[in-house]
């Protein structure tokens, strides 16, 4: 006897998930540990100073005059806004129909566009791209602000660490080692600063996880009661002779540098009401417009807090 089955009826509903999933990356984490401020104007500036070096001479005689010293001046610095643009177009009808996995798709496509604006100002910051006023407006990118690093011994090395010129990356590059993470980090504790973030990209991550040097890089050990501890395959504090490091994979980070950074020191700064600012556009035939807008600087308050590895071959 023939069976009436589903290949023969009509009317049957597809079969379609109320959810839409999502697999690209949406981490941002040097967007997210920067600190974040308000500016005033599309060129923000601040004041950088530094102490006179120690000396172990000190000392004065009985009813001796004072020797007046000046302290050194402070240095003003500063960095350009860049302006950062998501925008969209949603027919009014798409927004009415019945959709699996989201009900307004104006409201959905507003949060994925927030998330690839964040994705871009992340993998900007990490760009060799100066300060400029030119049109675009461009802020300069974190390696320009960095002068204290470890590179190979034919590569020019540092930018001038206020901003204005991008590193010259020019020269041979060598496999990452543990000396040196140390020779930046000393560079950094040396000026003064005290690194607490180490930012690498997912292949130098796996590059770090190898090395060997006793018990300076360890595995890190969650615990949770009652259950015995388990061992998370990757490290994820680095223990420096100057401190610790917390690990941090981005994997909008450049395969060629690693970055040792202060994150009490390194901020994001954008105009009032111009950070992911959503703006509705007149609506231009029957559709919704908008655009997400952010108008953002780096700010780098400290530049000898921070130190990077560069040169590196991904190896």
């Amino acid at each position: 006897m023939a069976i009436y089955a589903t290949g023969a009826a009509v009317g049957e509903r597809e079969s379609l998930a109320d959810v839409i999933y999502r697999i690209d990356p949406d981490e941002t984490p040097l967007f997210s540990n920067a600190k974040k401020e308000t500016t005033k104007g599309v060129y923000h500036e601040w004041q950088v100073q530094e102490l006179a070096a120690a000396v172990d001479t000190n000392y004065v005689n009985e009813g001796a005059d004072f020797s007046y010293v000046n302290p050194t001046a402070t240095t003003r610095v500063g960095n350009y806004h860049q302006i950062s643009v998501q925008a969209a177009s949603v027919s009014n009808t798409l927004d009415i129909v019945d959709k699996a996995g989201r009900d307004k798709e104006t409201a959905y496509v507003k949060v994925v566009k927030g998330l690839e604006q964040r994705r871009d100002i992340n993998k900007s910051l990490y760009k060799n791209e100066a300060s400029s006023s030119s049109d675009p407006r461009k802020a300069g990118k974190l390696i320009t602000w960095i002068s204290n690093v470890d590179a190979p011994s034919d590569m020019a090395a540092a930018a001038n660490g206020n901003g204005t010129a991008a590193a010259d990356l020019t020269g041979t590059a060598a496999a990452l080692t543990l000396a040196k993470i140390d020779a930046a980090m000393l560079a950094a504790y040396t000026d003064g600063g005290n690194p607490n973030m180490l930012l690498m990209s997912p292949t130098n991550k796996q590059n770090f996880s190898g090395l060997s040097s006793g018990s300076v890089a360890t595995n890190q050990i969650t615990t949770s009661a009652p259950k015995e501890a388990a061992i998370v395959g990757s490290v994820s504090l680095y223990l420096s002779d100057f401190g610790e490091l917390s690990v941090t994979v981005d994997r909008s980070c450049p395969n060629s540098e690693m970055y040792l950074l202060d994150t009490d020191y390194v901020c994001i700064g954008s105009l009032p009401g111009r950070m992911m600012n959503v703006t509705d556009v007149a609506p231009g035939g029957d559709a919704t417009r908008f655009g997400i807008v952010s108008e953002w600087t780096l700010i780098v308050k400290a530049p000898k807090a921070h130190a990077a590895v560069i040169g590196l071959n991904g190896s």
